[in-house]
């Protein structure tokens, strides 16, 4: 006699989140490395001077203060992370 164990189904619950089209603001919450396309946090930076309106180019995670290149007045500071902007600069990401 042959004594056949029973089957036991498991029900998952549903997804709700498409795995294969992600949303953009998923993918931005998401590790560096954990995307579906992975890609760096980091960029780059024009920043205008608010004393002599001069435009410098720097990275979003410099590690050393940033100063102007005419005037001196300093533009950004580091945290250890992304750059701390002064109050006053204004800036565009480059494409």
């Amino acid at each position: 006699m042959v004594c056949l164990s029973a089957l036991i189904y498991v029900v998952l619950p549903l997804i709700e989140v498409d795995l294969l089209n992600p949303t953009a603001a998923s993918e931005a919450k998401a590790h560096k490395m954990k995307r579906l396309v992975p890609t760096p946090n980091s960029y780059f930076l024009e920043i205008k001077c608010p004393k002599c309106s001069a435009t410098t180019t720097t990275f979003s995670h410099a590690h050393r203060q940033i100063l102007c290149q005419k005037c001196g007045q300093p533009l950004g500071q580091p945290t250890g992370g992304k750059l701390k902007l002064t109050q006053q600069c204004k800036f565009r990401v480059k494409k």
